[in-house]
C-alpha cells in the first residue's frame, strides 16, 4: 500500500469521526416543539402495525425535520429509517404523518460540545503523529537507514599513462 492511498484513508476515517462526532440526540426539552429541528421517533408495536404499509415491517426509529405537531401527532420530513435489526433505510425528505400514540420516545439532535472536543483532540493527534512519522520517513517502512545487502561503492580515479 502506497503512502498516498494510506493518507487518503486517513483523511475519509477522520472526515467521517468529524462529521458524526459532534451531535447527540437528546430528549426535547422545550414544549411546544419548535417546528424545524431535527427529531427521531422511538416507534411502538402498534406503531409498526399502523405504519407497515408506508414505511415496512421493521421500522424501529423515524429521522426528520419536524414540520408540525398538534394534538394528533407529528408531521416530518423523513431523512432516515432505523430498523429492528440495525439497519437504515435513507429517505429524501418525504412528508409523512405519525399519530403521537404510535410514538414511545421522541428525542432532538443537539450539538455535543464534549464530543466536539474529543473528536478535536483526537484529529489533532492523528495529524501530528502522521505528520512526525512522515518527515522522519518512517510511518510508511522508510527509516532512513541503507539496507545490508546494498553494496557501497568506491570510486578510484584511473591516470592515464
Amino acid at each position: 500500500m502506497s503512502a498516498r492511498s494510506t493518507s487518503r484513508r486517513i483523511v475519509v476515517a477522520v472526515t467521517l469521526l468529524v462529521s458524526t462526532g459532534c451531535y447527540t440526540m437528546q430528549p426535547v426539552s422545550e414544549q411546544p416543539f419548535p417546528v424545524g429541528i431535527t427529531v427521531e421517533l422511538v416507534i411502538n408495536d402498534a406503531g409498526r402495525a399502523a405504519l407497515r404499509p408506508m414505511m415496512g415491517p421493521e421500522v424501529a426509529k423515524v429521522q426528520g425535520r419536524l414540520v408540525q405537531k398538534d394534538s394528533v401527532g407529528y408531521t416530518l420530513a423523513v431523512t432516515q429509517l432505523g430498523l429492528l435489526r440495525d439497519g437504515t433505510q435513507v429517505w429524501s425528505g418525504e412528508r409523512v404523518s405519525i399519530k403521537s400514540e404510535y410514538v414511545n420516545s421522541v428525542t432532538e439532535r443537539r450539538f455535543s460540545r464534549a464530543r466536539t472536543a474529543v473528536v478535536t483532540a483526537a484529529v489533532l493527534g492523528v495529524v501530528a503523529v502522521v505528520f512526525t512519522q512522515s518527515i522522519k520517513g518512517s510511518l510508511f517502512g522508510d527509516d532512513g537507514k541503507v539496507p545490508s545487502d546494498t553494496a557501497v561503492a568506491v570510486r578510484y580515479p584511473r591516470f592515464q599513462r
